[in-house]
């Protein structure tokens, strides 16, 4: 993968933001010190759409290590204010980025073909496995909860046992505490 875009796998992956969310970024939509990026708009269909004020679209995601570093090393440009930008410095056409850059990156990998979408689903996935609840995740992606259980509820661990072991993990810290403070 060339160099410019290099980090987009990684960036998907470890944001579960979508590949027109991404597309639409500018380098000031993002706060490596912070660790966090604004999703404020996306690039859709060769239109540069900006989200209603009540959408959960519209948001703040929490940047992890791998990708904070991922974003540091990609090649600044002086020509557009995009964080990832076509050849010309305007916004990425997806469909031609999939067919010219993603789908030979994937050959030459090999690796299966899939949708750069399934970054997100990969994310998802992985956020699920590592324990962020539903709600959490369901803002971090710009869903409804409803929605995340709909598409990922699978992945969940068995309810019951899961939430036995959380119960009890609880009441074994509160007795603890209570010990330690006399209470108990």
């Amino acid at each position: 993968m060339p160099p410019a875009f290099a980090a987009i796998p990684l960036v998907l992956v470890g944001t579960g933001l979508r590949p027109e969310e991404l597309f639409a970024l500018e380098r000031h939509d993002v706060d490596l010190e912070v660790g966090v990026l604004s999703v404020e708009r996306v690039y859709s269909q060769r239109v540069l759409k900006e989200p209603k004020k009540s959408s959960r679209q519209r948001r703040r995601v929490p940047l992890r290590a791998r990708v904070v570093e991922a974003l540091r090393a990609v090649p600044p440009r002086l020509d557009t204010p995009l964080l990832f930008a076509g050849t010309r410095g305007g916004h990425i056409d997806d469909n031609k980025w999939r067919w010219r850059v993603w789908t030979p990156a994937l050959r030459a990998a090999g690796i299966e073909h899939r949708r750069i979408y399934d970054c997100r689903h990969t994310f998802a996935s992985w956020a699920i496995a590592g324990g962020v609840q539903l709600f959490y995740l369901a803002r971090i992606m710009g869903t409804s909860v409803a929605q995340i259980d709909a598409t990922y509820g699978h992945l969940l661990p068995d309810s019951e046992e899961y939430l036995r072991g959380l119960l009890d993990d609880f009441d074994t810290r509160d007795e603890e505490s209570a010990q330690c403070s006399g209470n108990g």
